[in-house]
């Protein structure tokens, strides 16, 4: 069973400070993903847009995310770290900001589980859109790795 979406967004506030510098809130976790929100003033450029490195940093997390409550959901406590990841930046964001982590095909989660259980280490990779005023604004790919 997933938490809420209230316990979510305490548990990256508390553990990860920059969530909650950034002002991100949780605005869905459930079977098909995670959503994050983050608005424009606390992430905002020299040139009144959302710097670049917030919108990485909302799509790490968006997919950090997926990973961490569906592991609690599932009691394998893991540490969950990103391995690697890649961003494109497809235009400048005026205004609050969303990254959407959709929850992997069953095979993809299963592969990842079986070998977190078998060799108490596993990598998923997970791909996080970022979208500014309805439109999408970046593509991110990340490898994230739990270890028991």
């Amino acid at each position: 069973m997933l938490p809420d979406i209230v316990e979510v967004e305490s548990y990256l506030h508390e553990y990860i400070p920059l969530s909650k510098n950034m002002e991100v809130s949780v605005k869905q976790v459930d079977e098909n993903g995670i959503t994050l929100k983050a608005p424009l003033i606390p992430n905002i450029n020299h040139r009144s847009t959302v710097f670049g490195g917030s919108v990485s940093a909302l799509a790490i997390l968006a997919g950090w995310t997926l990973v961490h409550v569906n592991l609690q959901g599932l009691s394998l406590s893991s540490r969950i770290v990103i391995q690697r990841n890649s961003i494109e930046y497809l235009q400048p964001i005026d205004g609050d900001f969303i990254a959407v982590c959709p929850f992997p095909s069953v095979e993809v989660w299963e592969r990842f589980i079986k070998m977190l259980e078998r060799k108490s280490k596993s990598r998923i990779e997970l791909n996080v859109d970022v979208f500014g005023d309805g439109v999408k604004a970046g593509s991110f790919r990340g490898v994230y790795v739990a270890m028991r």
